[in-house]
């Protein structure tokens, strides 16, 4: 899961025990004629502080000793001003200011998190610095892990100041780590369904948490969810390998689709595992897609994951075997058309037409698969008309293979490869301008 970035709040953390110096009680005291001049109901007075207070808090004093760094002298004044008694509650605000202003210089989150606390209740705050400070609290509670308090006071600040986006990944985030996930997953739930619906690309921290959320509670469906989220609109190869490999791990995943989940992530990744090379060109080999499967095994010569190691000799054999066979099959496939047109089953068809997909043949193969499937096929349809499907993709007729694949069906891993290949094709179109790591 990334990191948010967290505001950045020490200096404006700093700067609320130096700004707005408090008012110095006058030391002059009006004469009896002013005060019988006075009007019955006054105005207000201002706030300020006794000249003894304002002689150990003076703001300009206070900032030369913090620019020193002299933060012993500062906690000394402001416990000897603290043990005067009787102040009043502007006062308490000042005093409450400057602990803020020397927590935040030191780290003392003991020190400055209740003290800006007191601030903000104290209502002497300006709305602005209020909405300011409380989401600076909330930040703080945040950071030194208490995710409570930090749902609490991001709430205050979303009520208060009517900002409702600004710190909902926060309070998402804070709910996550303090182990409420099913809130966390119902909450990112609302937040994807209203990307949704407004057609935009979701934040991808969202879709990160959602699969956070899967992997804790090991709900892999949620999880694959997450992941399908992430391959469509921020693709990596990490996030498609995963993809792939939790379908697969599916209990209701069934392994006749081997050899097609191989061709998807031989589309979709840059580079398969020595592994997958293997398994896709022999399982081409059992099926007689010979030129697919020589193509396999060039693909894994080339990017340098075969022909090396224990088992280059083994690789060497499959190479020349998958050449052969690819090399008979040029010569002999245009006499196997008759035969496939005359059986009842379409499956002959369909195995051919791929066969010329494979040669890139495309026009010839996919007008023969289309006979097959309109024939019909007896075992596993829509096995044929999803490998149709993305034949359509790899011939480079987009229309096609959107409107085929959208049409598959199957619980079974069928619906998945579909779906996977409709996310690869349209992937221009969904992803983000850059990846993300």
């Amino acid at each position: 899961m990334s990191h948010f970035r967290l505001a950045r709040i020490s200096l404006i953390l700093a700067a609320i025990g130096l700004n707005a110096a408090p008012a110095l009680l006058g030391m002059s005291s009006a004469s009896a004629a002013e005060k019988a001049a006075a009007p019955v109901a006054e105005a207000p007075k201002p706030d300020t502080v006794r000249p003894e207070i304002y002689k150990l808090v003076d703001p300009t004093q206070i900032k030369d000793l913090m620019t020193a760094k002299n933060y012993a002298e500062v906690q000394s004044r402001i416990d000897q001003a603290e043990a005067m008694a009787n102040k009043t509650p502007y006062e308490d605000f000042v005093l409450n200011r400057m602990r803020v202003a020397l927590g935040s210089s030191t780290n003392n989150n003991a020190l400055a998190m209740p003290a800006l606390e007191a601030v903000i209740n104290s209502g002497k705050l300006p709305g602005t610095d209020q909405i300011q400070f409380i989401q600076a609290l909330g930040n703080m509670y945040y950071n030194a892990k208490d995710y409570p308090k930090a749902i609490a006071w991001f709430t205050r600040y979303q009520t208060e100041s009517g900002d409702t986006k600004s710190v909902r990944p926060y309070i998402l985030r804070a709910m996550f780590f303090n182990n409420d996930f099913a809130t966390v997953k119902t909450e990112v739930e609302k937040d994807l369904a209203a990307a949704k619906a407004a057609g935009t690309r979701p934040p991808i921290e969202l879709l990160q948490l959602q699969a956070n959320v899967g992997a804790k509670t090991k709900d892999t469906a949620l999880y694959l969810v997450a992941i399908e989220g992430l391959v469509t609109y921020y693709p990596t190869e990490a996030y498609w390998t995963d993809l792939l490999s939790r379908t697969q791990g599916k209990a209701s995943y069934s392994q006749r689709l081997q050899l097609d989940m191989l061709r998807l992530q031989k589309a979709v990744l840059s580079k398969l595992a020595p592994e997958d090379y293997t398994d896709l060109a022999e399982l081409a080999l059992q099926a007689g897609f010979f030129v697919e499967a020589k193509k396999a095994m060039d693909a894994g010569f080339e990017t340098g994951e075969l022909g090396t190691g224990p088992n280059a000799a083994k690789h060497k054999k499959l190479r020349d075997q998958a050449n052969k066979g690819a090399a008979d099959d040029a010569k002999t496939i245009a006499s196997g058309e008759a035969s496939a047109a005359k059986s009842k089953d379409g499956v002959g068809l369909v195995n051919l037409g791929y066969a010329y997909v494979t040669m890139d043949q495309f026009d010839k193969g996919l007008e023969l698969m289309e006979k097959g499937i309109a024939k019909g096929v007896l075992k596993n349809p829509d096995d044929a008309k999803l490998r149709l499907a993305y034949a359509y993709a790899m011939a480079g007729k987009k229309a096609e293979a959107v409107k085929a694949l959208s049409a598959i069906q199957g619980a079974d891993g069928r619906n998945d490869l579909a779906r996977y290949w409709l996310i690869w094709l349209n992937r221009a179109e969904t992803a983000a301008p850059a990846a993300a790591k």
